[in-house]
């Protein structure tokens, strides 16, 4: 993931800080802290996040495009302007439906 420095006290469109790479997903740090994080995702269409679980809630909140959330073996399907939260120790799962991009928060306890 990038870890170069947002703007702070500036408005952003999340949309435009990350962008989109032929077949790959591109990440950058938004905010990194120890009670949690939020980082911003661009998918290319076909990539994915295999299942794994994580130890705190995850919040997907879709800027642009649509994805699958896979959550508990549940499929979602999700487009710009929706939101889902990925409870803490449940397998979940992302996939790329067509290119997309997400702003993840994690928060830790």
């Amino acid at each position: 993931m990038s870890t170069t420095e947002f703007p702070k006290s500036e408005i952003v469109q999340l949309d435009k800080m990350v962008s989109y790479q032929p077949g790959s997903i591109v990440s950058r740090i938004m905010i990194k802290k120890p009670t949690g994080n939020l980082s911003l995702f661009a998918f290319d269409k076909g990539q994915s996040l295999s299942e794994h679980t994580a130890p705190f809630d995850a919040i997907i909140q879709v800027l642009e495009g649509k994805a699958e959330v896979i959550i508990g073996g549940k499929s979602n399907q999700l487009s710009a302007g929706d939101t889902i939260i990925m409870p803490a120790n449940i397998p979940h799962a992302v996939n790329a439906t067509e290119p997309f991009k997400m702003l993840l928060t994690m928060v830790k306890e």
